[in-house]
C-alpha cells in the first residue's frame, strides 16, 4: 500500500491559547506543508484564540460556536478531512520536536492492510515517559499507560501491537473511518480513544503504537486548571466504558490458572514470574497469583504488597478460588507441597546437575514438573524423577531489553567489561577478577565493571577482594556494589558497556545474561548450565570448562552431592583478548545475540508455550 497518501493533521483547541500557539509553532518547525494539511477546530474559545488563529496563513480554522466536548469537537474536524486523506488527531497541548515524524507514522500505518490506528510514544515535558500504548483490564476497566512516569532510557522502540493509544497522538486510517466512522459521541472525553481502538479491532484492524516517534505531551492541558471537571467528565466516561465494554474484555480469559510464588522482590524467581504473569494474561491467561512463601518455609518473611505495577497488582489483587483448577507453584522445589490445585504443577530450577532427594519426594506428589532448560530437565531425570517433565523457558522483555537503549559510554573511550552478579562461589567471582587482572594493564584502554550484591551480612566482600591480591600494575577493574538500579534502568547499564562476561559454575537459567544479549552485547558465557538453551557459538563466546567438580557452597545445602563446571581460566583470557582485539567479530555476535532472543527468546515466547500445556491440560 502506498505511503505517500495524503493525511489531514486535525488540531483541536478549547483557550489556551499558548498551548495551541506552541502546538502549531512546532508542527510548522517538523512538518512540511507538502506532508500534510493541519486543521484547526477552534471548540468555542472565549479568550485570544480566535484572533490569534485568523492570523495564521499555515493552517485551515474550522470554528465552534460553543465548546461541543473533546469527541465531537474532533468528530467536527474528521468530517472535513477529504474522502481520500486519512486523519491524524493531535492534541493542542502536545508538541513535535523530530523530523520525520509524520512519515514515520504513515509508514507504519501503511506497513499492512490490517492496521488501522498508529499512535507514539509520548513522555512529559520533563522528559519521562508517559505513554507506550494502553492497557485496560475488565477487573477494574480502568485505563492504563504503559511504561508512564519511567525514566525514558528508549524503552518500547520499534513497532508494536498494542490494546489501545491515547488520541492526544492518533493516526487513523482513511479504510478504517470508512468502516466505523468517528468517535463514539457515548463520550464526551476519556475513554473515546480506547473505545475507538477496540471497536477497530472488532472491525479487524489493529492498534499499533509506533516506538519510532516520540512527542512531548503536557498532559490535560485544556482541563489542568479545573480537576474538578477532569474528575466528572472520568468517572462519567468509566462508567459509559464499562457497561458497553466489560462482557467482551471478558471474553479475552480463555484459560485460568493459579500461580504461587513472589512477586514482590529483588529476586530471579520473582523478577521472572512478573514477566510470566505479563505473558499469561497477554496470552488470554486469567492467573490468579498468591504468595507461595511465608511461615514455615526457608523465605518466611511477609511480601509488601504493592508491585508498582498497575497490571501485576491487578493480577495480585484477583480473588482466589478455593480448589483451583490448575495450580503452579512456581519457586523452589522445598515448597512444591504448598500447591492447592486439582492438578498440580512444580515449576522449578537449579543450578547444578541434579535436584535435592527432598524436591524429588515433593514432586513426586504432583501430577508434572516445568522445568527452564534441558539442563534442568535431564537434571530431575537424573535425580529419579517418574513424573513428566515439560521444558517451559523463561524469556526477556524485548520492550525493554534492546540494542536501541540509550547508553552512557565511557568518557575515556576505554572498552568496558560488564559483570553482574550476586557474590558467591557458584558466580567464581575469584576466577574472573584474577584473570581479567592478569590479562591487562593498568594502561591499557580496558576496564571491568562488577555490578555486585551480597545479602550475606558473613560474607565481606572487600575483604574477599584484598585477599586475591590483585596486582595494582594488572588490568582495572571497578565495582557497584549492593547499587540497586530501578529495574527500567538496568538496560541503559547494560548498553553503556561494550562485552558482558559471565563465568559461572552453573546457572538455573541467567537471566542477566540473556538481558545483555537481548540488548546486543557481545557476551562471554560458560560452556555448561541452562543457559546454553539459549547460547550457541553463534551468539556468544563460549568459555570451555576443564570438567566438572563438586559443588560448593555453605549458603546452599541444596548443592550437595552435586556437581557443577569448572571454567578454564587460560581460556577465559584468551576470550577477553579475543573480544578486545576483534570488536568488529564481537559486535557481529551481539547483534546476532539481539536478533535471536527477540526471535525465539522473549517473556510472548514463554507465556505461548505455557497457554498450549495449559490448553493440553484443560485449564
Amino acid at each position: 500500500m502506498s505511503t505517500s497518501r495524503r493525511v489531514a493533521i486535525v488540531v483541536l483547541c478549547w483557550n489556551r491559547w499558548d498551548l495551541t500557539e506552541r502546538c502549531l509553532d512546532s508542527l510548522r518547525a517538523h512538518t512540511s506543508a507538502a506532508e500534510a494539511e493541519v486543521l484547526v477546530v477552534d471548540n468555542g474559545s472565549t479568550d485570544v484564540t480566535p484572533r490569534e488563529l485568523a492570523k495564521r496563513t499555515d493552517v485551515r480554522v474550522i470554528r465552534n460556536e460553543r465548546n461541543l466536548g473533546f469527541v465531537r469537537g474532533n468528530n467536527v474536524g474528521i468530517a472535513a478531512v477529504p474522502r481520500d486523506a486519512d486523519v491524524l488527531l493531535l492534541n493542542n497541548d502536545v508538541v513535535v520536536r523530530d523530523d520525520g515524524w509524520l512519515a514515520a507514522l504513515r509508514r507504519t500505518a501503511h506497513a499492512s492492510p490490517d492496521v488501522g490506528v498508529v499512535g507514539c510514544r509520548l513522555v512529559l515535558p520533563d522528559g519521562r515517559l508517559l505513554h507506550a500504548g494502553t492497557i485496560v483490564l475488565p477487573d477494574t476497566c480502568w485505563g492504563q499507560q504503559i511504561g508512564s512516569l519511567e525514566d525514558d532510557v528508549g524503552q518500547y522502540a520499534g513497532d508494536r501491537d498494542v490494546q489501545g493509544v491515547v488520541f492526544a497522538c492518533a493516526y487513523l486510517k482513511r479504510e478504517l473511518i470508512e468502516r466505523i466512522g468517528g468517535l463514539s459521541e457515548d463520550f464526551e472525553s476519556y475513554f473515546e480513544d480506547t473505545d475507538y481502538c477496540l471497536r477497530a479491532r472488532e472491525a479487524g484492524f489493529r492498534t499499533v503504537c509506533c516506538g519510532d516517534v516520540t512527542l512531548v505531551h503536557d498532559e490535560h492541558g485544556s482541563t489542568s486548571g479545573d480537576p474538578g471537571l477532569f474528575d466528572a467528565l472520568f468517572r462519567k466516561s468509566r462508567d459509559t466504558f464499562r457497561a458497553k465494554w466489560l462482557a467482551r474484555l471478558e471474553e479475552h480469559y480463555e484459560r485460568d490458572v493459579t500461580w504461587q510464588s513472589i512477586l514482590n522482590f529483588p529476586t530471579g524467581y520473582a523478577m521472572s514470574c512478573r514477566g510470566l504473569l505479563r505473558g499469561l494474561d497477554d496470552r488470554g491467561v486469567r492467573a490468579r497469583y498468591e504468595y507461595v512463601y511465608g511461615k514455615g518455609t526457608p523465605f518466611p518473611v511477609a511480601e509488601p504488597p504493592d508491585s508498582g505495577d498497575y497490571v501485576l497488582n491487578v493480577i495480585a489483587g484477583r480473588a482466589r478460588e478455593r480448589r483451583p483448577r490448575v495450580a503452579v507453584v512456581y519457586g523452589q522445589g522445598d515448597v512444591f507441597r504448598r500447591n492447592r490445585g486439582q492438578h498440580r504443577i512444580g515449576y522449578t530450577m537449579l543450578e547444578v546437575d541434579g535436584f535435592p532427594r527432598s524436591w524429588v519426594e515433593q514432586a513426586h506428589a504432583l501430577d508434572e514438573v516445568w522445568v527452564p532448560s534441558s539442563f534442568n530437565r535431564d537434571g530431575f531425570l537424573r535425580s529419579g524423577l517418574k513424573k513428566p517433565v515439560h521444558v517451559m523457558p523463561l524469556g526477556v522483555d524485548t520492550d525493554r531489553f534492546h540494542p536501541r537503549i540509550r547508553a552512557h559510554r565511557n568518557p575515556h573511550g576505554d572498552f568496558v567489561f560488564l559483570a553482574n552478579f550476586e557474590w558467591g562461589e557458584r558466580k567464581a567471582p575469584e576466577l574472573l577478577l584474577r584473570t581479567f587482572n592478569r590479562t591487562f594493564r593498568a594502561g591499557d584502554p580496558v576496564v571491568l565493571v562488577c555490578k555486585t550484591i551480597n545479602r550475606d551480612p558473613s560474607v565481606d566482600v572487600r575483604a574477599r577482594i584484598r585477599a586475591l591480591r590483585l596486582s595494582e600494575s594488572g588490568g582495572r577493574i571497578l565495582f557497584l556494589h549492593n547499587v540497586v538500579f530501578p529495574y527500567v534502568e538496568l538496560a541503559s547499564l547494560y548498553r553503556s558497556a561494550d562485552a558482558y562476561v559471565s563465568v559461572s559454575r552453573g546457572e538455573g537459567w541467567d537471566m542477566p545474561l540473556i538481558e545483555a544479549m537481548a540488548c546486543g552485547l557481545p557476551a562471554i558465557a560458560t560452556d555448561w548450565g541452562a543457559h546454553r538453551d539459549f547460547t550457541s557459538d553463534d551468539n556468544c563466546h563460549l568459555l570451555r570448562i576443564r570438567g566438572v567438580v563438586p559443588a560448593g557452597d555453605a549458603r546452599c545445602p541444596y548443592y550437595a552431592g552435586f556437581s557443577w563446571a569448572d571454567p578454564d581460566p587460560e581460556h577465559l583470557e584468551v576470550l577477553l583478548r579475543r573480544v578486545v582485539e576483534h570488536p568488529d567479530e564481537a559486535r557481529a555476535k551481539g547483534a546476532r545475540a539481539a536478533a535471536d532472543v527477540a526471535t525465539s527468546w522473549t517473556w510472548t515466547h514463554a507465556a505461548r508455550r505455557i497457554r498450549a500445556r495449559l490448553d493440553a491440560i484443560g485449564a
